[in-house]
């Protein structure tokens, strides 16, 4: 009887046309189901084959080198090897550690792949005391070493300057074996058995989230997940959920498990460094702990992996408490899971998260610098090539430079700021260093806050240089040996000139005296005014348009006011003209790159430096000589007070205007280097060039140890004993004599009165001045 009313009820007509209904839209169904699925399958094919990794260029420092006999004590390599990341220990327990004793440092040294050659990983002896390197020997064996190249410092990356995605690529075959075992414990424990997406995990989220009336736990997979970084946004829809499921199903049909772990550990989002997203365990490693992934201890891959699950939340810089307990509960399962030991465990938990202060690398770490370089590379490159390329560039920044000028910067603009009085964060500052031999950028800092990537003073703040131009107003005369040298008398007269404007300009000296007649080299360590503009004016303006220009910048006004530095100048620009006369008239472009890679280790370009004469030997060695006595008797005497004694070094200051700006720029044999000290508001600052800049170069130079002026003349130039009285030759019956230099066949052949006298004549006021 049932089965008449079974028969009957499908014999109903309605009956029979709702399900031939519902078969034909089932039919439809699968249909469209399996066009979305061949669409979603192409698409997933397609896209991930096609996943072509944002890799913007990585900016290198230049290498640390050392040899025996370097200038470099063990202290200074210790604190050189951990800014570069290398651990201390008892043992060497593989690259990137070294063992510190007494008068030695054991390290084993990492492998690294520099432009011209590939550097394997070694074990090194370095022998030497607190000044110097002694000798370099292979551990194991008796070979010596003459030259070793540490790998160089990631000092930033060039990104889309909007912000965009950094990494560093790696291989799941490079990767510390904990890492990915830790990474599918803890977020996806079935990777290896579910086909993209887990019914368990989804049950027991399920669960979890009804037991604690709130989302607690998710049931992505990391497949699911690699999906939705890659391929979909961030929205929270049942459709975007659909979506990522079936292409997680059918990534898994043509990919394998560990292509898929690989692609994870670069593509997952590890945290923020201002505009810049972290991607990625190889820069992960890095931005937190500046040191390559390899070199990872179970404690820090336990907290990488912990941060997985909210970067933001779990940022171990902002809240360590948090992360720690994270970071412990992660070494739990790992020890509950057998992929670490019991005593592995216990070490691992009491030990500190071991974050470093700052971002390892980015462009955050050394700003000024790395925009400098950005500058440089845009005239050969395109945009897209340098943030998406994966481009590797080699610097010449010098980590132990860069440290120097920094602190002086930070520690000596505020101090100077409290002894007027200003609001805190009124006064800013700003430097350059360079190397004498090849015009390379040393150092760079934009501001008071090394760090801040914001206006860079260093390379856009155009001030006048007041004095810094007047060496420049010398070395033209000096040009002219057949009317000048350095002890040519100068008139420090008052000055009238008529413009074509009609108006008059009359400058005056800074101390608003008159000084009379004084020699020309005296005119230039005393900064005066009015001298200067004398000659200047006997000289011509373009003269001295046409010697700065010589000297490596060209934007010179055509007006009488740049004999005293009405020209508006950055730091950098102030680099490269002073970096000329410390190259003894040679001039080079400035650069800051050595050299530029592809990804995969080829060159692209090579950055030679290209040496020009384009000023006279004899003529820049006088000028510099005058430019010593303005730190030996002259404006920067006090800097006497803090440079190295026996080392001789030449510079200028500079004062402009209401004292808006202070300077200096100074050399010795190996370091050029410039500091402005000034407001933003261009509002006066209280400061001369003395008492402002110069206090700030002269710790530097001293901080720096850098090495004084080599003294011995040019070929074209000749010492001649001078009686300071007459400025004639000295003669045996001169009581006071004093050594000057003049270009050859210019020197006075007249002997003074009191070589033929056996008692000398009373010495004047030139004569005091060599005391």
């Amino acid at each position: 009887m049932a089965r008449n009313k079974s028969f009957r009820f499908f014999a109903n007509p309605a009956v029979r046309w709702l399900l031939i209904v519902l078969a034909i839209v089932f039919s439809l169904g699968l249909l469209v189901l399996s066009s979305v699925m061949v669409k979603l399958d192409q698409d997933v094919r397609n896209k991930f084959a096609g996943v072509r990794w944002v890799l913007p260029a990585q900016v290198y420092s230049a290498p640390l080198e050392i040899y025996p006999g370097a200038a470099l004590g063990l202290p200074q390599l210790r604190h050189e090897l951990d800014r570069l990341g290398y651990r201390a220990g008892e043992e060497l327990v593989g690259p990137g550690t070294y063992i510190p004793a007494r008068d030695s440092l054991r390290v084993d040294m990492r492998a690294f792949a520099f432009w011209d050659a590939a550097q394997p990983e070694q074990r090194i002896e370095v022998r030497g005391d607190d000044k110097s390197i002694g000798s370099l020997r292979v551990m194991g064996s008796d070979q010596t070493v003459d030259l070793l190249r540490f790998d160089p410092l990631l000092i930033g990356s060039i990104y889309p300057s909007h912000g965009g995605e950094d990494r560093v690529l790696v291989k799941l075959s490079e990767v510390p074996p904990l890492l990915p075992q830790a990474l599918v414990l803890v977020e996806d424990h079935n990777f290896y058995s579910h086909g993209g997406v887990s019914l368990r995990g989804i049950l027991r989220a399920m669960l979890a989230n009804l037991r604690a009336g709130h989302t607690v736990q998710g049931a992505s997979t990391l497949t699911q997940q690699l999906i939705k970084n890659l391929f979909l946004s961030n929205e929270r829809t049942v459709k975007r959920k659909l979506t990522e499921a079936l292409m997680a199903i059918l990534l898994e049909r043509h990919v394998g498990k560990d292509e898929i772990l690989e692609a994870y550990l670069n593509e997952v989002d590890l945290g923020q460094d201002g505009p810049r997203a972290i991607h990625g365990f190889g820069l992960g490693s890095q931005f937190y702990f500046n040191k390559p992934l390899n070199e990872l201890q179970p404690h820090e891959i336990a907290m990488l992996v912990a941060i997985v699950k909210g970067p933001s939340q779990f940022n171990p810089r902002h809240a360590p408490k948090l992360v720690t307990e994270r970071r412990n509960m992660v070494l739990k399962m790992m020890a509950d899971a057998g992929i670490i030991t019991p005593d592995e465990y216990q070490d691992a938990v009491r030990r500190p998260l071991g974050v470093t202060a700052g971002g390892g690398g980015g462009a955050a770490r050394y700003p000024a610098f790395v925009e400098l370089v950005r500058r440089q590379l845009a005239s050969l490159y395109q945009e897209q090539d340098l943030t998406s390329e994966g481009l590797r560039i080699f610097t010449t920044l010098d980590p132990h430079v860069q440290e120097a000028l920094e602190n002086r910067i930070t520690a000596d603009v505020p101090e100077l700021e409290k002894s007027r009085h200003m609001a805190e964060g009124t006064l800013q500052g700003a430097g350059v260093v360079t190397s004498v031999e090849g015009g390379e950028v040393l150092a760079v800092v934009g501001g008071r806050d090394a760090r801040y990537a914001g206006f860079n003073r260093a390379i856009d703040t155009r001030r006048p240089i007041g004095s810094l131009a007047k060496p420049f107003v010398y070395l033209t005369a000096l040009e002219h040996p057949d009317k000048y040298n350095l002890q040519t008398p100068l008139d420090d007269a008052p000055v009238e000139l008529r413009l074509p404007t009609g108006q008059v300009w009359e400058p005056k000296n800074y101390d608003r005296q008159l000084h009379g007649t004084l020699p020309l080299y005296l005119a230039l360590a005393k900064s005066y005014n009015l001298a200067t503009v004398h000659l200047g004016l006997d000289l011509g303006i373009n003269p001295v348009r046409q010697t700065i220009a010589q000297a490596g910048f060209d934007d010179v006004p055509e007006v009488p006011s740049i004999f005293l530095g009405a020209i508006d100048m950055s730091p950098l620009d102030v680099a490269q003209i002073y970096s000329t006369l410390a190259a003894s008239g040679y001039r080079t472009r400035l650069l800051t790159i050595r050299a530029v890679l592809t990804k995969d280790g080829k060159p692209l370009n090579r950055y030679p430096f290209k040496l020009q004469r384009t000023l006279s030997e004899g003529p820049v060695y006088l000028t510099t000589w005058a430019m010593r006595k303005v730190i030996e008797l002259g404006t920067a005497h006090w800097a006497m007070s803090v440079l190295p004694p026996g080392q001789s070094y030449a510079g200028k200051t500079g004062t402009t205007e209401d004292l808006r700006d202070s300077w200096f720029a100074g050399f010795g044999s190996d370091r050029v280097a410039v500091v402005w000290v000034g407001r933003d508001d261009n509002k006066p600052t209280g400061f001369e060039g003395a008492t402002g800049a110069l206090r700030v170069w002269g710790r530097l130079i001293r901080d720096l140890g850098a090495k004084g002026i080599e003294t011995l003349p040019p070929s074209d130039v000749e010492n001649v004993m001078v009686d300071p009285a007459s400025g004639l030759r000295s003669g045996p019956g001169c009581a006071e004599a004093v050594e000057v230099p003049y270009l050859r066949d210019s020197a006075p052949q007249q002997y003074a009165p009191c070589a033929n006298q056996s008692q000398s004549a009373p010495m004047n006021w030139l004569k005091s001045i060599f005391k």
